[in-house]
C-alpha cells in the first residue's frame, strides 16, 4: 500500500487520503452500499463463531476482521483485472496487513498522534460529498451494511492517525542532493538511442479522400500550405489545429501525447527528428493527407516533462449545507449553464453572484493553473473540457462547482523547475524505498502471536 495515497478499504467505496487528511478520491460502486474494513456486518451465526486468530502486542485480530480485509483484497485485484490468488495465499495476505497496521496504529499512539474530530467530521464531510450524498444519507447507507456511525468514524481516525505517523517517520526524511540531481539528468541526457525518448507532437491535418483526383489534391495542398504559413506566422498553433485539423485530436489542439518515439509513425519522427521544442516541419504527407507538425516536447526515457498544459479556467461553486442538498445545488448550476448557453446570461456574472468562494469577486476566474493545483475530481472534469465548453455541474470535497474552460496554453518549464521534478521522481522512489524499510521495521519491534483456529 502506498503510503502517500492510503488506500481506506470500503466495501463498495474506496477512500484515498492525502496528506492534508482531505478524502481525495471516492467512488460509490453500482450496488451503491458502503463498508468499512474490519466491521462488515455479519449474521448471527458467524458473530458467535467468531475468535481471535492473532494478538498484535495486546490487541487482538479477529477471524471476522480477516474475512473483511481479504473481502477488500479480492475486490481490489478484481478492480485491477487480476486473478484472484488460492484462498490461502489470500488469507495469509489479509492478515498480514491487518498486523502491520495494529501494529503501525500502536507506534503512532505511543509516538504522541493524535487526531480531532474536526478532522474526522472534515473527512466524512468528504466521504459525503464525494458520492453525492449528505450526511443522513451516507449514515443510512452504513447502517444498512450493519456498520456504527462511531465504527465509521473509527476507521476515518486510523486511516488519519497512519497517514500522519507515515509522513512525519518516512516522508520528512527523505533528501535528495544536488548532486544526485545532476547525476540522474546527466544519465538520461546519455542515451544514445533516440526511440528510446520521448515526444509529444502537435499535428494539423488536412485530410486526402481516398479516390481524390489530382486537381482536389492539389486544391487540398494549398489549404495546408496557408495553414502552415499562419502557423509560423506566429498563429496559435493549438487555435489553427480546433479549426482547421481533421484529425479527432483537434479538440486537444492537435495535441498527440507524450509517447516513445516508436509509437509515432516514423514518418512522424523523421520529419521532427532534427527539430526543437517549438518547431514546426513542412508539410508532411502521409496516406490519411497532409499534416503539419509541432514538436511540443522532446525528453529521455526517463525523465520529467519539459512543458506543461495549463488551463484557465472559471467556476462557480455552491457549498453544502442543512439547507443545501446536493441535488439542489445540481439544480440550480444545471439551470445557471442553461441560461449561459443560451445566450440569457453571462458566467461571470452569475459567478459574482452566486459563488461561494473567493473567486467570486473575479467571475469565478481561476486563473491559468498547472497540473496538479486543483482536487482530481476537479481536475478531471476540467481537463475534458475544450475551450470555451461549461461541464456538466460535479461534486468535490468543497461542495458543487460548474467549470467553464476558458484557454489553454503550453508552457515551457524553466531549469529549475525542470530539476525540482527530477528532484521529485528521485524522492518518490526513495519514499517507497523508505516506508518498506519503515514498515519493516516496525513490524519485527511488535510481538505477534498468530494462533490456531479453535478446534
Amino acid at each position: 500500500m502506498n503510503h502517500r495515497a492510503l488506500a481506506f478499504a470500503l466495501v463498495g467505496l474506496n477512500v484515498f487520503l492525502d496528506p492534508g487528511a482531505h478524502a481525495q478520491a471516492l467512488r460509490l460502486q453500482s450496488s451503491g452500499t458502503l463498508a468499512a474494513p474490519g466491521v462488515r456486518a455479519t449474521p448471527t451465526s458467524q458473530q458467535a463463531a467468531d475468535f481471535i486468530v492473532a494478538v498484535v502486542n495486546s490487541e487482538p485480530i479477529t477471524r471476522h476482521e480477516v474475512r473483511a480485509e481479504m473481502q477488500r483484497l479480492a475486490q481490489q485485484l478484481n478492480q485491477q483485472g487480476r486473478p484472484q490468488p488460492a484462498v490461502d495465499a489470500l488469507t495469509s495476505e489479509a492478515l498480514e496487513r491487518l498486523i502491520r497496521n495494529k501494529a503501525e496504529l500502536q507506534f503512532a499512539r505511543e509516538s504522541g498522534i493524535r487526531v480531532s474530530d474536526a478532522d474526522v467530521n472534515q473527512a466524512e464531510q468528504s466521504v459525503a460529498a464525494q458520492n453525492k450524498l449528505d450526511q443522513s444519507e451516507l449514515y443510512r447507507r452504513l447502517a444498512a451494511d450493519g456498520i456504527s456511525v462511531n465504527q465509521f468514524r473509527k476507521q476515518l481516525r486510523d486511516q488519519l492517525t497512519l497517514t500522519r505517523v507515515r509522513e512525519r517517520e518516512v516522508d520528512s526524511k527523505v533528501r535528495v542532493s544536488d548532486t544526485e540531481v545532476d547525476q540522474y539528468i546527466l544519465s538520461q541526457s546519455d542515451s544514445a538511442n533516440a526511440l528510446a525518448k520521448e515526444i509529444n507532437l502537435a499535428q494539423v491535418l488536412i485530410a486526402v479522400p481516398d479516390g481524390a483526383t489530382d486537381p482536389q489534391i492539389a486544391a487540398l495542398q494549398v489549404i495546408a500550405q496557408r495553414a502552415l504559413d499562419r502557423a509560423r506566422a506566429g498563429e496559435d498553433f493549438a487555435a489553427l489545429a480546433r479549426e482547421l485539423s481533421q484529425a479527432s485530436d483537434r479538440a486537444n489542439g492537435g495535441q498527440l501525447g507524450l509517447r516513445s518515439a516508436d509509437k509515432y509513425p516514423p514518418i512522424f519522427v523523421d520529419a521532427t527528428q532534427a527539430l526543437g521544442v517549438g518547431e514546426l516541419t513542412g508539410l508532411v504527407r502521409s496516406g490519411a493527407g497532409f499534416h503539419i507538425l509541432k514538436v511540443i516536447e522532446k525528453r529521455g526515457a526517463g525523465m520529467p516533462a519539459t512543458t506543461m498544459t495549463q488551463s484557465h479556467a472559471r467556476h462557480i461553486l455552491l457549498r453544502l449545507n442543512a439547507g443545501l442538498s446536493d441535488a439542489a445545488a445540481r439544480g440550480k448550476l444545471a439551470d445557471f449553464k442553461k441560461r449561459v448557453v443560451a445566450g440569457q446570461a453571462d458566467f461571470a456574472t452569475l459567478a459574482r453572484e452566486n459563488s461561494q468562494d473567493t473567486s467570486a469577486a473575479q467571475g469565478g476566474d481561476l486563473g491559468w493553473a498547472s497540473p496538479g493545483q486543483f482536487v482530481p475530481e476537479f481536475e478531471e472534469v476540467m481537463n475534458a473540457l475544450a475551450p470555451g465548453q461549461i461541464s456538466e455541474p460535479l461534486t468535490s470535497r468543497f461542495g458543487v462547482h460548474l467549470i467553464q474552460l476558458n484557454e489553454r496554453r503550453n508552457v515551457t518549464l524553466s531549469q529549475r523547475e525542470q530539476r525540482d521534478a527530477v528532484r521529485e521522481i528521485l524522492r518518490s522512489t526513495r519514499l517507497d524505498e523508505a516506508f518498506a524499510v519503515w514498515e519493516q521495521d516496525i513490524r519485527a519491534r511488535a510481538y505477534v502471536d498468530v494462533r490456531e483456529a479453535p478446534q
